[in-house]
Order: C-alpha cells, then sequence, then structure tokens
C-alpha cells in the first residue's frame, strides 16, 4: 500500500479562511430571522465540494463563533452538532438531488433541537439524577419545536433553491481554478 504524502497548501488555507468567512458573514446577515440561516447549507455544500477541508472548517467556524458570542452551554451543543451534519454529508456525498440534499437539510434543521437537547439531559443528570435529566432535556426540546419547524423549512427551502446554483457556481469555480 503507497503511503501517500498530505500537504497543505497556500490555497488550501485560503480556501478554509473564505469558507468560514462565508459561513460566518452569510450567519450574520440573516440574523434578524428566528432559525432561518445558511449555515447548515454552507457546511453541507462545502463537505460535498471541499471534501477533506472541512475537518478545518467546522472547528475553526465553531471557536470563531465562541470568540464572538462567547462561551457558554450553546458553543457546547455546536462541538457535536455540526460535526454531525458534516459526517452526514461525507457519507452521503454520491448523491446529487437537491431534494435528497434539502430533506437532509430539513431534516437536520427539525432534530437541531433535540440533538441540543442532549446538553440538558447531562446536565438535568448531574443536579437530580436520570429523571431530571430527562425531564430537563425533555422542556427544552418541547419549548423549541416552533423555533426547529421554522429550522426545518427554512433549510429545506434554502438548499431546495440554492443548492444547483451555488453548487454549479462553485464547481465552475473548482474547474477554472489554476494548478499551483
Amino acid at each position: 500500500m503507497e503511503k501517500k504524502n498530505f500537504k497543505i497548501s497556500t490555497l488550501d488555507i485560503a480556501y478554509v479562511g473564505l469558507m468560514v468567512a462565508v459561513i460566518e458573514v452569510s450567519k450574520a446577515a440573516l440574523s434578524f430571522l428566528p432559525n432561518i440561516e445558511l449555515t447548515s447549507f454552507w457546511l453541507i455544500l462545502f463537505t460535498l465540494t471541499f471534501g477533506w477541508r472541512i475537518l478545518a472548517i467546522v472547528p475553526i467556524f465553531i471557536v470563531i463563533e465562541g470568540m464572538i458570542y462567547g462561551i457558554h452551554l450553546w458553543w457546547i451543543m455546536y462541538l457535536y452538532v455540526w460535526p454531525l451534519l458534516a459526517c452526514l454529508t461525507r457519507i452521503f456525498r454520491r448523491r446529487e438531488e437537491p431534494l435528497f440534499w434539502a430533506i437532509l437539510s430539513g431534516g437536520f434543521g427539525l432534530s437541531f433541537g433535540y440533538l441540543c437537547s442532549l446538553v440538558y439531559l447531562v446536565i438535568g443528570i448531574g443536579e437530580g439524577g436520570l429523571k431530571n435529566g430527562l425531564h430537563t432535556q425533555l422542556a427544552w426540546w418541547i419549548a423549541g419545536i416552533p423555533y426547529d419547524l421554522v429550522h426545518c423549512v427554512g433549510n429545506f427551502v434554502l438548499m431546495l433553491v440554492l443548492y444547483r446554483p451555488v453548487r454549479k457556481a462553485i464547481d465552475k469555480v473548482m474547474k477554472t481554478q489554476v494548478a499551483p
């Protein structure tokens, strides 16, 4: 088995910086809308297009979010929620249909609150045992379901509308890239 050299080029670093910037600018631009975001969209597209670079994009995005908004419980959630989306995308990377990605993105939006509620399960267990943990998690999750529904619809529609044109534009840029 041949061992491949893994080198990070200046271009790779530039791509990672650009992708994180795109996510942050998009997030800020839509921040006035509750649970309507392009973060899921961009992480899916960047995972599909840039492969292994997502291993740098996700943690840098999470660290920058913590630097901007401070470290709190939501930040702990980000440590597993966004990598999960990248992993799911990587698993299904051979799929090309916009409807598939819209369903995945919408399903992710719908499950976002539940995934985030796992932190409250742990906190609740620490405060009063398993029963308390389950009650804390369930209360937090149920309270957020209306936002999860908005998140689901927003992710679904944005992916369905933007997937093909943005993917085509990214692929075009990648094909015209000058080799180092």
